[in-house]
């Protein structure tokens, strides 16, 4: 199966070896971007690149005509598997291939493939840079952000397009598609290969910053000392114990840096990223308060200073439920029942449903397991999503003639 074939083929561009890591701006990504151009020109689309990274193939229609949007976003988390992002970029491709060159011609509506450039935030720590260029979402602060080496987002892009002409527009689009793993283990366990989902988790992430004092671990006493790592440790176990006694609220602090570290030093400086996610806008919103009080009395009782940025923020994103209905009946023709799930992982459809209707299929994967090389879809489950995305086009066709 081709579709399969690209995906194992793209699963072997990185930007280092011995492991599928594809950053924003990295080597890994101009490669692959390069290789999926290839692929999208193959199937007579005419592809455009934007300085954002991001690709857009489209079928040979006017722009005059209503547009439909499908795809996902190719860059990756570190020492990632094949198939978070990938896989829908590469099965819409599969699905538009799946039609004659004249029953594409002959939709009533354009279609458009979108690969976007970053949709993980790995690199500058804010998510969906590529589908917010391509739908209007950047902002100034976000060229001021810095990588690990200290290099600015704003390096890396034109300066024509530092605020960038937005490519869709609200009004312009019927809709955005996009296909996606579950990360998660209830399609297995139904024993389905796609469900349609219902919404997407809103988003905040912050960057917080406990600065006390460095001393010696030897001389100073303990009720002497501005320890900033310790009070992080008890921030962190904080976020975890709301979490568990908050019903559908998940927290992660997923870094955790020293300043200048020593192990007989009691650090100065502890910096961590913040990620907090609920379906319900204002009980995201309540758990955040309630942690950065949490935050300001551990500092105070420690003699801490406290630095709470919010890096991004993301509300809860509801599917469009036309797309849902149009995507359950084309998943539908082909399994025993289409189950209804939501997302707790962000997507590019968070960007896009500020100016569109969207719509998204989840593809079983093996054991929930994402963000992992052992991230696992099985070939006949690909095929199923290509076959339920064209299947879904000829719908739309349909219903709009």
């Amino acid at each position: 199966m081709l579709t399969w074939d690209r995906l194992q083929t793209l699963g072997g561009i990185s930007d280092e070896p011995g492991r599928l890591t594809r950053l924003f701006g990295g080597t890994g990504m101009a490669t692959a971007s390069t290789r999926i151009g290839e692929w999208l020109r193959g199937a007579r689309l005419t592809v455009t690149a934007d300085d954002w990274g991001n690709l857009f193939a489209r079928t040979p229609h006017p722009h005059s005509m209503p547009l439909l949007v499908i795809g996902s976003h190719f860059d990756t988390v570190p020492n990632a598997g094949k198939y978070d992002g990938a896989l829908g970029i590469l099965t819409a491709l599969g699905a538009i291939e799946s039609f004659s060159w004249d029953e594409i011609k002959r939709l009533p509506f354009a279609i458009e493939i979108a690969a976007f450039s970053d949709e993980e935030g790995t690199r500058f720590q804010t998510t969906y840079l590529g589908s917010r260029a391509a739908a209007g979402g950047i902002l100034p602060a976000d060229l001021k952000r810095t990588d690990a080496k200290g290099q600015t987002l704003a390096s890396l892009i034109s300066p024509r397009s530092h605020q960038p002409e937005p490519r869709y527009k609200k009004g312009n689009l019927i809709a955005y598609w996009e296909a996606h793993i579950e990360q998660g283990p209830v399609l297995e366990a139904l024993d389905v290969p796609l469900a349609v989902v219902t919404g997407i988790a809103g988003q905040t992430r912050a960057r917080i910053q406990f600065k006390g004092c460095a001393a010696h671990a030897g001389t100073c006493p303990m009720n002497l000392r501005h320890d900033a790592l310790a009070g992080a440790a008890e921030f962190v176990l904080a976020v975890e114990t709301l979490a568990r006694e908050t019903e559908g609220l998940v927290g992660t602090v997923g870094c955790l840096e020293i300043t200048e570290p020593g192990s007989n030093v009691v650090p100065a400086a502890a910096t961590l990223t913040l990620d907090l996610r609920h379906l319900l806008d204002e009980s995201r919103r309540q758990a955040q308060t309630t942690l950065k009080t949490k935050a300001q009395k551990t500092a105070v009782d420690r003699g801490l200073t406290l630095q709470w940025d919010i890096v991004q923020e993301n509300p809860a994103t509801v599917c469009a439920p036309s797309q849902m209905a149009l995507l359950a009946d084309a998943a539908a023709t082909s399994q025993k029942s289409v189950p209804e799930l939501c997302s707790g992982a962000g997507h590019d459809a968070v960007a896009l449903s500020r100016i569109a209707p969207v719509g998204m299929l989840f593809v079983r994967c093996k054991g929930g397991v994402s963000h992992h090389p052992d991230e696992s879809v099985s070939p006949a489950d690909v095929s199923a999503t290509v076959k339920a995305l064209a299947t879904a086009i000829r719908l739309l066709a349909e219903k709009m003639k």
